[in-house]
């Protein structure tokens, strides 16, 4: 998949901008042959297939079913797009003492972030599909919980952890 970063790549090795990670989801999100193979529709759970990775870049293709739900999380070092490709995926932004943040994005919509953000995302529709890009690649991520004294702790795991809110118990 050297096409991917066709145009888009810096040089060197600094992580790919977010206009670049918003260009390379369109790409693949426009071309189904390279992840509609690779996950089972009838599957009751959450799919997820790496579907390019290397020094710059990692590419993901979830299926999403009704109330998939990642719980909070970051990217740790890496920024990230995300292509909504059917369905619809709603974001929520951890935000302290102001309203909820959150927005819904449907089949062609896209998003992207910067490694600060602590987002959640939430599958709304019987169904979604959709395509992530991170860089520099995934490696870590944080997850995060609350304890019964309203305290945030966050749990590190590695990019193939699959995501899902957590219980302070089970933290």
């Amino acid at each position: 998949m050297s096409w991917l970063l066709d145009g888009v790549s810096p040089v060197g090795d600094e992580p790919l901008t977010l206009a670049a990670l918003e260009r390379v989801v369109a790409r693949v999100a426009h071309c189904p042959e390279l992840w509609e193979r690779r996950v089972d529709r009838t599957s009751p759970r959450r799919m997820y297939a790496s579907l390019h990775r290397d020094a710059r870049v990692d590419v993901w293709a979830i299926l999403w079913r009704p109330g998939n739900d990642t719980g909070w999380h970051d990217h740790d070092t890496s920024s990230g797009a995300v292509r909504v490709v059917e369905g619809v995926l709603t974001e929520r932004e951890l935000s302290l003492g102001v309203a909820d943040r959150r927005r819904s994005y449907r089949g062609g919509e896209y998003f992207s972030f910067d490694p600060s953000r602590i987002p959640r995302l939430v599958c709304e529709s019987a169904c979604a599909m959709s395509i992530h890009a991170y860089s520099a690649p995934l490696w870590r991520l944080g997850q995060y919980t609350v304890d019964e004294a309203g305290a945030l702790h966050r749990v590190s795991v590695t990019y193939a952890d699959e995501l899902r809110p957590l219980d302070f118990a089970t933290a």
